[in-house]
C-alpha cells in the first residue's frame, strides 16, 4: 500500500521533499519524539509512585518500539511494554493494571486532542469534507475509551464467576489473579491527583507531537500554521484509530496525510514524506531499544537453561 501510494505520485518528488527536510530536520524531530516518550514513562510512573522512574521510561520506550516497529497491533506493544517492566521487579499485577490505566487516561487523552483538533477544522475549514471521518474516529475513541473503563471496573468480577465454573483448582488460581489485578486498580484510581496528572501529561503529549511535523514542513519549504498542524496531526490519528487493528496502521496513515493534507494545501508527495519521515523516527528509536529488550530476555532465558543442559550432561 505505501509503496502504490508512493508510485503513483512519484518517488522522485517524495525523495526531493525528505531531503528538503534533512538530516537537522530529521534528527530534530527525532529528538522532540524522544522527549514526548519520557513525558509517556513520567505519566505512566505517576500511577505507581514509588518505583525507580528509569523502568517506565524503559517500559513505554519499548511499549511504542512494539506498536510502531514489530507486525502487531497497539495491544501487543502494550503487552511488552508491561512485561519489561514486571521483568524489572514490579509485580505482574501492578505492571499490568497501571498499563490498563495508563492506557485508559491516553485514550481519553487522545479524545480531548481530536475534539481539539475538530473544534479548529470547524474554524479553518467549514465546508471540509473530512469531518466525518474524524467524527467517526473520535467515536470509537470514545468506545475504547468507555470499554477500558468498564473492563477495570466491572470486567474482572465477571472474569471471577467465570473461572469458578471451569473448576475448582484452576478457578481458584486465575480468580485469586483476578482478586489482585482488582485491587491494584482500586489502589491506582484512588490517587486522583496522579490521574489528572497522568491525563494532563498525556495530553501535552499529543500537542506536543505536532511541534515535529510543524517544524518539518518549515525546514521543507512548505510552511503551515501549527493550528493547521495540530488539527492534521489530530485527525490521522482520528483515522488510525478506526483502523487500530492493522500493525502500524500500515497504508492507513500514509492514505490519511494524502487526503487531510490535500485539505490544507499539502502537496500528496510532501504528505507521504512527512508519513515516511515518522516511520523512519520510530525504527531509528524502535530497533535499538528492541534489540536491547533482545539480548535482555535471552540472558534470562539462558540462566532458565542453562542448569537444565547441565544437568543433562550428568545423570
Amino acid at each position: 500500500m505505501i509503496g502504490a501510494l508512493v508510485g503513483h505520485f512519484g518517488a522522485g518528488a517524495v525523495i526531493r521533499s525528505l531531503l528538503a527536510i534533512g538530516w537537522t530536520g530529521f534528527s530534530a524531530i527525532c529528538l522532540i519524539h524522544l522527549g514526548v516518550i519520557s513525558l509517556e514513562g513520567i505519566a505512566w510512573r505517576l500511577l505507581v509512585p514509588g518505583t525507580p522512574l528509569w523502568v517506565f521510561l524503559w517500559g513505554r520506550l519499548i511499549r511504542d518500539a512494539g506498536s510502531e516497529v514489530l507486525p502487531v497491533s497497539q495491544m501487543g506493544g502494550c503487552v511488552l511494554g508491561a512485561r519489561v517492566v514486571a521483568i524489572v521487579g514490579v509485580p505482574g499485577t501492578i505492571a499490568g493494571a497501571s498499563t490498563m490505566v495508563d492506557l485508559t487516561l491516553e485514550f481519553i487523552a487522545k479524545v480531548a486532542y481530536m475534539a481539539l483538533g475538530l473544534s479548529l477544522l470547524v474554524q479553518l475549514r467549514p465546508d471540509a469534507p473530512i469531518a466525518l471521518p474524524v467524527i467517526v474516529g473520535l467515536g470509537a475513541t470514545v468506545f475504547v475509551a468507555v470499554t477500558f473503563v468498564v473492563v477495570q471496573r466491572h470486567g474482572f468480577g465477571f472474569f471471577d464467576r467465570f473461572a469458578r465454573l471451569l473448576g475448582r483448582g484452576w478457578g481458584q488460581r486465575t480468580a485469586a489473579g483476578a482478586a489482585a489485578a482488582q485491587a491494584a486498580l482500586a489502589g491506582i484510581y484512588q490517587r486522583r491527583a496522579n490521574l489528572y496528572a497522568g491525563f494532563t501529561l498525556h495530553l501535552a503529549c499529543w500537542i506536543v507531537s505536532a511541534v515535529e511535523v510543524w517544524i518539518a514542513l518549515r525546514l521543507a519549504g512548505a510552511p503551515l500554521g501549527f493550528a493547521t498542524v495540530l488539527v492534521i496531526e489530530s485527525l490521522v490519528y482520528a483515522i488510525r484509530t478506526v483502523a487500530f487493528a492493522i500493525p502500524n496502521a500500515v497504508g492507513v496513515q500514509e492514505g490519511a496525510y494524502v487526503l487531510i493534507g490535500a485539505t490544507f494545501g499539502l502537496t500528496p508527495e510532501m504528505a507521504l514524506a512527512i508519513s515516511l519521515l515518522k516511520r523512519a523516527r520510530d525504527l531509528v528509536i524502535g530497533l535499538p531499544a528492541l534489540g536491547i529488550w533482545q539480548v535482555v530476555e535471552g540472558e534470562r532465558l539462558w540462566r532458565r537453561i542453562a542448569p537444565l543442559a547441565d544437568r543433562s550432561k550428568f545423570p
